[in-house]
């Protein structure tokens, strides 16, 4: 069945134009696509492979090697000048998000050398996508130290492994495609910004166009090679544009104003480091190359900002990516030589500025105004938080088992090595001195003569590493009326909004249950994406008395559920709360027993949140019938907890 062709899909004309331009330049760094599900994506990047023109490459190599200029390093070379080539199609390798490091990068057969002596180098993926394009669907769901590995080969062209003293090196150039939904957790912004362009996606909101890309589906689902045929004249059209691209690319020329204004705009947009002009600048380029132009001018240099800039704002998880169009054009102009400047007065400039609030609280989120303190048991409005902290690390008791990070002790494929185990309990990286004595007490018996070891699969040992896991984070925020003071729901906020920060940098689940008035509600069931628990963060309203117990009981129901779901990934709850419980008859007694039910079970953590000279108690109460750890809301923050140890160890010392 034939793909779906590049020119039948319908809008998105940013996008189209991000995969031409990394098609056109490698250079660029590939292009992260962000987008809500069901808008094409996958579908747009696996069409895009029909339109690049064939390579030729060395007949018997598994690296694809250019006849021209071969690798001088190529595993499977040298190869001769003149060695007899064919030419095939440019490959589209898709990556799996749960795919091993061996897989992606290659691996060595460990048998073969120690028996032979011999480097036998398994290519993987990486090796598979050399001058193609490497497609990785949900991107920000791969571990983070794969993601690091493309990208590292995405820039330097290569790929190294190195194991157990052999190392191994190939030529991997390729045109890196990430696709992600942002509601399922973003990427480290260290990761975006070694995309080189992103591109947001969305689906249409108008009916005729939304009725268009149901008509085409439903045409190529009926008959795939009639549909594609009819676009066929216009994919060809489109592959030789790019293909006259690519030849005209080494001739354009980037003048000094050009690269005057790529400074300018990096810099008034305040991006971290140089890759963002180096981006620019190649991706200015390459869209000078696509207009059929010998040098870059002001509007290649405006389509390359709009591309390569906006992820690379992005700071922390919870800053919305974009640029600009007022600011954009104010850098242009300002890096334009003295003389008369534009004849218009820019584009939307009776629109606000973006991001330009007022210096007043701010508005409530979704308009949700409380309509008077009867049926909501008194609800305030919400209250925003504070600038976020490096918070306190917290972590789950033992060793566990589950999805690399950040946080708690766990056996993972990666970290120090702590033993070994054989082959067949889990993969994991050759353990070389641990084979060898294996294998060394049966060479013998099974015949040994020369060099080398006879080596038996039940021989190979690997390595058992311990490293870092990423939890769930479960939330149980009391928002009831004794948080309700703005001085003290602010500080809540802000320590709640430091830990979902923390958590995003450790690479954990966060859920969020909230009670307040008779009852408890999951605001947020357990997911990657920290921002969308910072967004119901911030909208949280306060009132009515503190239905503790039943706060307890749902989060862990809610704990039980995901138990069944990700077995692996062990949960810490943090219950941030004054310790008060007043909703309902004996509702002291029931909070406890809802406390007996996690403690042991849980490691959980209770943030005291109560304030003032006259305190009950309540919450460490509440820490000890849990099990937990008692921290005050003010203690949250790092600098804090090394404050206290200082101080502790000042007074021994005294």
């Amino acid at each position: 069945m034939k793909p779906y062709p590049f020119t039948a899909v319908v809008g998105m004309p940013d996008l189209r134009l991000a995969l031409v331009l990394s098609s056109i330049s490698p250079a660029v760094g590939g292009v992260l696509v962000r987008g809500e599900k069901g808008t094409a994506k996958s579908t747009m990047v696996r069409a895009l492979a029909g339109l690049l023109p064939g390579v030729d490459v060395v007949d018997a190599c598994r690296f694809s090697c250019d006849p021209v200029e071969p690798d001088p390093a190529c595993p499977d070379g040298p190869h001769a000048e003149g060695s007899p080539a064919h030419r095939r199609p440019a490959r589209l390798v898709e990556l799996p998000v749960g795919a091993a490091e061996d897989r992606v990068i290659g691996s060595l057969n460990l048998e073969r050398a120690l028996a032979d002596g011999v480097t036998d180098f398994q290519p993987g993926l990486l090796a598979a996508a050399h001058r193609g394009l490497l497609y990785v669907d949900e991107v920000n769901l791969l571990h983070d130290h794969l993601v690091d590995t493309l990208l590292d080969a995405a820039a330097m062209g290569r790929a190294t492994v190195e194991r157990e003293g052999v190392s191994v090196s190939h030529a991997a150039r390729f045109v890196l495609i990430g696709t992600m939904n942002p509601e399922e957790g973003e990427l480290r912004p260290q990761l975006l910004d070694r995309f080189g362009l992103t591109v947001e996606v969305a689906s249409s909101r108008d009916p005729e166009l939304r009725v268009e890309v149901v008509r085409r589906r439903l045409a190529y689902e009926a008959d795939p090679d009639g549909f594609a045929g009819q676009y066929a004249a216009a994919d060809a059209e489109l592959a030789a544009d790019i293909e006259a691209a690519q030849r005209l690319l080494p001739s354009v020329k980037l003048p000094d104003d050009a690269l005057r204004q790529i400074a300018e705009v990096c810099a008034s947009f305040e991006v971290d480091g140089m890759r963002a002009d180096i981006v620019t600048a190649r991706t200015a380029v390459a869209h000078a190359a696509w207009a059929g132009r010998t040098e870059v001018t002001t509007e290649d240099v405006r389509v390359a900002a709009r591309l390569a800039l906006p992820h690379r704002r992005r700071r922390n998880p919870f800053d919305a990516p974009g640029i600009s169009e007022e600011q954009l054009e104010q850098a242009l102009q300002d890096a334009e030589p003295e003389g008369p400047g534009p004849d218009d007065d820019g584009p939307g400039s009776g629109a606000p500025p973006e991001g330009g609030e007022t210096s007043g609280p701010p508005p409530s989120e979704g308009g949700e105004e409380p309509s008077g303190g009867g049926r909501s048991g008194g609800e305030q409005k919400p209250v925003g938080a504070g600038e976020a902290f490096r918070a306190r690390r917290f972590e789950v008791k033992g060793t566990g088992e589950g999805a690399a990070g950040r946080r708690s002790r766990a056996i993972t494929t990666n970290g120090r090595t702590i033993g070994v185990q054989p082959a067949g309990t889990k993969d994991g990286h050759p353990h070389l001195l641990a084979t060898v004595r294996a294998a060394a007490p049966h060479q013998r018996s099974r015949g040994r003569s020369g060099a080398g070891l006879v080596v038996r699969p039940q021989d190979l040992r690997f390595a058992r590493r311990e490293g870092r896991e990423g939890n769930l984070v479960l939330f149980c925020v009391d928002a009831s009326g004794s948080m309700g003071a703005r001085q003290r729901m602010r500080e809540v906020k802000t320590a709640v909004l430091s830990l979902l920060l923390d958590a995003y940098q450790r690479r954990d689940k966060v859920g969020l249950v909230t009670f307040r008035a008779s009852g408890a509600e999951l605001a947020l069931p357990p997911t990657i994406s920290v921002d969308a628990a910072a967004s119901r963060l911030d909208g949280l309203a306060t009132g009515g008395r503190t239905p503790l117990a039943e706060g307890l009981l749902e989060a862990a129901r809610v704990l039980r559920i995901e138990a069944v779901r990700d077995p692996l990934r062990r949960p810490l709850l943090v219950v941030v709360t004054d310790g008060r419980a007043t909703s309902g008859a004996d509702a002291v007694q029931r909070a406890k027993q809802a406390a007996g039910l996690l403690a042991g079970n849980v490691t959980s953590v209770v943030m005291d949140c109560e304030s003032g000279k006259m305190r009950l108690g309540l919450a460490a109460e509440l820490a000890e019938h849990l099990g937990a750890e008692h921290v005050p809301v003010a203690e949250v923050a790092a600098d804090t907890l090394a404050g206290a140890v200082r101080t502790r160890i000042s007074g021994r010392a005294a």
